[in-house]
């Protein structure tokens, strides 16, 4: 019986001593743009140009090019950590290097209506992640999608 209770605290001892934390390790608890994104030290101010689009009728099938344009109105560089669609259907680009205090610059979204034809209209939407004391910006693009005729 002492040799299972030796052994399984033997065990445990020498897991224990296993789990190094980033720490320990010397790693940074956090790299790259989250990092400054997250250092309100390096907030900046954006101001949207555009931010919502009524994009009217299109066929079902057509792939629609969005852009929205963006000013960095603040005194440090705007840093754009990610953007994230609202769903599976739209896809945007975003500019990967910093963009300078008076600067302005587009994310870039391309929406499938692929399957999408209902003939109402649609609301879809793209978050944006920058160095900015808002978390996150969304804009919006509506559009109604026409069914095909059969």
């Amino acid at each position: 019986m002492k040799s299972y209770v030796f052994a399984i605290s033997s065990l445990l001892v020498f897991s224990s001593c296993l789990n190094t934390t980033d720490k320990e390790k010397g790693l940074p608890a956090t790299a790259g743009t989250t990092a400054i994104v997250a250092d309100s030290t390096k907030f900046t101010s954006i101001e949207w140009i555009d931010s919502s689009k009524s994009l009217g009728s299109i066929d079902e099938g057509q792939v629609l090019k969005i852009n929205y344009r963006f000013k960095n109105t603040g005194t440090k560089p705007l840093i754009i950590e990610k953007v994230q669609p609202g769903c599976g259907c739209t896809v945007a680009d975003y500019p990967k290097e910093p963009i300078a205090p008076g600067q302005e610059a587009e994310i870039k979204a391309e929406f499938d209506s692929h399957g999408k034809g209902n003939n109402e209209l649609t609301k879809k939407n793209i978050t944006v992640y920058a160095n900015t004391a808002t978390h996150g910006y969304t804009l919006w693009f509506d559009v109604t999608v026409k069914k095909p005729q059969s």
